[in-house]
């Protein structure tokens, strides 16, 4: 109990500090990819209840699973970034994207599966589920904050 409350406790802490910073650097308009990583870490920690032993060795995981999954579709963004400026792309161009983007998508799907398998071997099953809700609702949320942050910006003006 007193190892739920201290992981509660800290993990509010950090979002209430990453609150604070983004309050700071809000005139910069500058994405800080350091405090988001840091404040999707807790997010997950506190709502999927990971022990401070668990976190220890799941985090740094999730990280790096992110980290191969964004690296697996670099290729995708960088050819879709490049036809939507192309004046007069062709079909050729289209297939190119879409087998890269369909090859991507087969190599991150490979990527879950090889890191699933070393998360069974740190959390439950419930939270390796609960991970993967709360990974899909952390995102969700901070595209809308997102959203909402834009338009109480356009309100003010």
């Amino acid at each position: 109990m007193n190892k739920m409350f201290f992981i509660t406790f800290a993990a509010i802490s950090i979002l209430l500090s990453f609150d604070a910073t983004a309050q700071e650097r809000k005139g910069q308009g500058r994405f800080d990819r350091e405090a988001f990583e840091a404040r999707r870490n807790a997010f997950i920690t506190a709502d999927i209840g990971l022990t401070p032993e668990e976190a220890a060795q799941f985090i740094p995981l999730c990280n790096e699973l992110r980290q191969k999954k964004f690296e697996a579709g670099r290729a995708c963004r960088k050819l879709s970034k490049e036809i939507r400026h192309k004046e007069n792309p062709t079909d050729a161009d289209y297939n190119k994207v879409i087998d890269e983007c369909l090859d991507a998508g087969v190599r991150e799907a490979q990527l879950e599966k090889e890191y699933f398998e070393k998360f069974r071997k740190i959390l439950s099953p419930e939270k390796i589920y609960r991970y993967r809700d709360a990974e899909y609702r952390f995102v969700r949320d901070f595209m809308k904050s997102g959203r909402d942050n834009k338009k109480e910006e356009k309100r003010k003006k």
